[in-house]
């Protein structure tokens, strides 16, 4: 049997939460607050996802040179550093509305890079 600590993020009280593995399955968490700690911890210690950030390079802009781009889900954590590196090289032209698509499927994932501004 695993066990791993963390602090749940789901809300402010930032509750020490203890979650107890086994076979690839939660047995226990112990020390949240609410149900969000306990599906946080559940969903965290299993299949941790995230959403990534970054920004690219944009040409014809008067508003701005880059622009901030995030995906438009969460994706697995594993996949984060795919999913940046694959915005390497890109280059969007403006007008860029907020939610355009910049990156279609990030690292397979099935989510996109959107803008998150505009430029």
């Amino acid at each position: 049997m695993e066990q791993i600590h963390l602090t749940c993020i789901r809300c402010p009280r930032g509750c020490q939460l203890d979650v107890k593995i086994e076979g690839g399955g939660v047995l226990s968490v112990v020390g949240n607050a609410c149900k969000r700690g306990e599906t946080y911890a559940q969903a965290e210690a299993t299949n941790p996802l995230r959403v990534a950030t970054s920004s690219v390079p944009v040409t014809g802009s008067k508003l701005a040179r880059m622009v901030s781009v995030k995906t438009a889900g969460d994706i697995p954590k594993a996949k984060v550093l795919e999913a940046v590196e694959s915005l390497r090289g890109v280059t969007v032209e403006a007008p860029i509305a907020i939610g355009d698509v910049i990156v279609r499927d990030a690292a397979g994932t099935g989510v996109d890079f959107i803008a998150t501004r505009r430029a």
